[in-house]
């Protein structure tokens, strides 16, 4: 396959997965992660991984199953009025200094929009997609967030970034 068809399927994974999201087809987009999957967002500008700081959230696979178990129950409270998202996604592009050829790193800036009721949430930022090709198709390992205002006071999220 050409670096070109490569980068392609790397971009198209990356737009299928933000459409799962938008169109609450949440256990599809469940299965994208690696079994050892970390869904991120740090607090601190340059914050890495393996940092003790805290973070808005850090999950592992098992946490992001509660969280769509939780948005799936008809009881759910922050539910009662549904919430509805929208991605808004520039180009993905390599990040080669993060990643390596079977272990890709894809930088992409993003608005994001959440609606409930009559209240509008938007939020931008940069989503870093740690990927790796499983054989059976491409999977998630790292999902990390960076918003631009990360230190504002921020209003609960309901759906996935």
């Amino acid at each position: 396959m050409s670096a070109d068809a490569q980068l392609g399927r790397l971009q198209d994974f990356i737009y299928d997965e933000a459409r799962l999201i938008d169109e609450k087809r949440l256990d599809e987009w469940f299965e994208l992660f690696t079994q050892d999957a970390i869904y991120w967002m740090p607090l601190a500008r340059g914050q890495t991984l393996s940092d003790v700081h805290n973070s808005l959230f850090h999950e592992d696979k098992l946490l992001l199953k509660v969280r769509i178990e939780r948005l799936k129950r008809s009881n759910a409270f922050s539910q009662q009025l549904p919430s509805f998202c929208q991605h808004v996604l520039q180009v993905p592009r390599l990040e080669p200094s993060l990643g390596a050829a079977d272990h890709p790193v894809l930088r992409t800036p993003f608005a994001y929009f959440e609606s409930r009721g009559e209240q509008q949430l938007s939020l931008t930022g940069v989503v870093y997609h740690h990927l790796v090709d499983e054989g059976t198709g491409l999977r998630i390992r790292v999902k990390q967030i960076e918003l631009l205002n990360r230190g504002a006071a921020l209003p609960s999220i309901q759906m996935f970034l």
